[in-house]
């Protein structure tokens, strides 16, 4: 028997599940990780204790002198409150005001101070806001930047792209993830392309501005983050936020695979792809479980959905 010395040591090793009902008529086998078997349900996991591990080890950061800011939608901010926790260092999020109440109950279980950000600007407020805070006492805070900061793609170069082509024992052809910070497709992405050029890194977006996909990034209308290398990608997908929770409720009744938001639009995008090739492996990513959504607009339609699969 293993005994990790501590929560944080048990972040990856995630499994990759088939799709079978949703995938019917595709030649290409479909496949995705689950995120959310991370000890707090996302893959924000990885890049919470990477961030943080990688200050110390610069001295950019010490217990008991810093407190860690961050601007975040929700995840990595669940993720960062739980290494604070762990490793002994207070915990500021500043978050969109509507995120679910189910993440702002969890962060605050943890300790973290939540600051609210303005509720029509999204994650972008959440970044203006806290880059307001740090200028007013910078000398206070330690901020991970996980839109700037190498260590969250790192975390997906050394972590999830060796487990992708471990686990799919290197038949993966194509890598499927949607994009808001970015990290999750930049550092799978480049492993990948490593082990095989040919394998296809696909960029999953919302397609307009105004979107209900909590947790993804419409580049073209938001601060795109540093971290984020368009060259570097095959592919980009535009999904609707429509056909995003379609997508969600179907996984649930077919699959048995309960997600949010941003999972629901990896998923379209897969299939997509899927149903354009005669073979091949398509293995997509799904940051977390639904748990975290169950208050929010997502399942405000799910009854009318009902509606429209009965009449189909």
């Amino acid at each position: 028997m293993t005994i990790a010395n501590n929560i944080t040591q048990v972040i990856g090793k995630t499994p990759l599940v088939r799709i079978n009902d949703l995938a019917e008529g595709c030649q290409a086998t479909v496949v995705v990780k689950l995120e959310s078997a991370n000890p707090l349900g996302s893959v924000k996991d990885r890049i919470g204790v990477s961030m943080v591990n990688e200050a110390e080890r610069q001295g950019l950061i010490k217990p008991g002198v810093s407190t860690i800011v961050e601007p975040t939608s929700g995840n990595t901010g669940i993720a960062l409150a739980l290494v604070g926790t762990v490793l002994g260092y207070p915990v500021e999020l500043v978050i969109p005001a509507n995120v679910s109440i189910e993440r702002k109950k969890i962060i605050a279980a943890y300790g973290a101070k939540i600051i609210f950000s303005s509720p029509l600007e999204g994650s972008d407020g959440a970044i203006r806001l806290c880059r307001q805070i740090l200028y007013e006492t910078p000398e206070r805070y330690f901020k991970p930047d996980q839109y700037f900061n190498t260590a969250n793609p790192q975390a997906h170069y050394e972590t999830t792209g060796p487990e992708v082509w471990s686990q799919t024992q290197g038949r993966v052809t194509h890598f499927v993830a949607g994009i808001g910070t970015s990290g999750t497709i930049m550092g799978t992405g480049r492993f990948l392309k490593e082990k095989n050029s040919q394998i296809q890194i696909i960029a999953v977006e919302p397609d307009d501005a105004f979107h209900g996909l909590e947790g993804l990034k419409h580049m073209a209308s938001s601060i795109v983050p540093g971290i984020y290398h368009e060259e570097q990608l095959d592919r980009k997908i535009p999904v609707g936020t429509e056909e995003a929770y379609d997508a969600v409720y179907r996984l649930g009744r077919e699959e048995g695979l309960l997600v949010g938001q941003s999972a629901g639009a990896a998923l379209w995008a897969t299939l997509k792809v899927a149903r354009e090739l005669d073979e091949g492996t398509v293995v997509t990513l799904f940051p977390d479980f639904g748990d975290k959504y169950l208050s929010t607009n997502l399942w405000v339609g799910w009854k009318e959905f009902d509606k429209r699969q009965q009449y189909a």
